[in-house]
């Protein structure tokens, strides 16, 4: 059984004649006829009465229904699919670190929404750990996520993107933490820390770096989101290690410079066996073009920000 055949079915139901049906569709009488001789083979039974006056069997009558709903479903199928390769339509899962929620997506997702109004977007705001497994389990279509050491799961495809430093944030209103601009790990210990919850990638590397440094953090309060502990530290609670994109636009905030340094690579992942939308390529085109845009307003700033991609288009960013 096919649509078409179907089509040339309802046709001849609408209109009660073979002739006008083969009109309608676009077909010659002969065609027509035989496409509904092996339909009827197929099922069983005759579903035309075919003298006179063409009429429909008690199996016509019982099938006319069920395949105006079928040929109605494939008109929605393809309506569907048109409408989000035309962007008219679709859905977007996307999910990102706090800071990078903070840094990169509050732009780009802005942008995205203006540009493609009917295509709605959720945002998960979570640790790397907790995005990459979101993305293994289907709950998500992109992340920005924190690259650690050993990689991450081999189902993902990622794109590095950029490429930070990590530095001290404190607040503007006093006075700088050294006067020489760049500190070590050991004498940020001096100082009361802010320090985000648990399950942050940014927490575990600060801790790592206290810990080769051979020193204990002096933890004023813990537990809060990026934007909270942001807050905190303009008001004075204490200091924080944070990505130097969270600086830009922050007036309240002094930076200073650890050293050695400490970086993180930031990239957009996906499950590799799912074939992206084009509504998630759109969205990625919409990053690059953010990227782009950020690389030149870094290479005028004081942050330590590389943008990593040679990527022209979503499509190829994303694999």
């Amino acid at each position: 059984m096919t649509l078409q055949q179907l089509m040339y079915f309802v046709a001849v139901a609408n209109v009660r004649s073979f002739t006008r049906a083969a009109d309608q569709v676009g077909v010659a009488q002969p065609t027509l006829s035989r496409a509904l001789r092996a339909l009827e083979d197929e099922l069983g039974a005759p579903l035309i009465n075919r003298g006179s006056a063409v009429t429909l069997t008690p199996a016509g009558e019982a099938v006319l229904p069920l395949a105006r709903r079928m040929l109605a479903d494939s008109d929605m199928v393809r309506t569907t699919v048109a409408e989000m390769v035309g962007l008219r339509s679709g859905r977007v899962r996307v999910g990102a670190t706090p800071s990078l929620c903070i840094g990169v997506l509050s732009d780009v997702l802005r942008v995205f929404h203006a540009r493609h109004p009917e295509i709605a977007v959720e945002l998960a705001e979570d640790g790397s750990q907790p995005l990459e497994a979101a993305l293994v389990q289907g709950e998500l279509d992109v992340a920005l996520v924190i690259v650690p050491p050993d990689g991450v799961d081999p189902t993902l495809h990622t794109a590095p993107l950029l490429r930070e430093r990590l530095s001290v944030a404190s607040p503007r209103a006093r006075r700088p933490l050294t006067p020489r601009g760049s500190m070590t790990v050991a004498e940020l210990a001096r100082h009361d820390l802010v320090m985000v919850r648990r399950g942050y990638d940014l927490r575990e590397v600060t801790l790592r770096a206290y810990a080769v440094a051979g020193v204990t953090p002096r933890i004023a309060v813990e537990g809060g989101q990026m934007d909270a502990v942001l807050r905190m530290v303009e008001a004075g609670t204490g200091v924080a290690v944070v990505p130097d994109l969270t600086f830009i636009g922050r007036p309240r905030l002094r930076r200073t410079v650890l050293n050695p340094a400490i970086h993180r690579t930031v990239a957009l992942a996906r499950r590799a066996d799912i074939a992206p939308t084009p509504a998630v390529i759109a969205f990625a085109d919409t990053l690059l073009e953010h990227m782009s845009d950020t690389s030149a307003s870094l290479r005028e700033g004081t942050t330590d920000v590389q943008v990593l991609h040679r990527h022209r288009t979503g499509r190829e960013l994303l694999g």
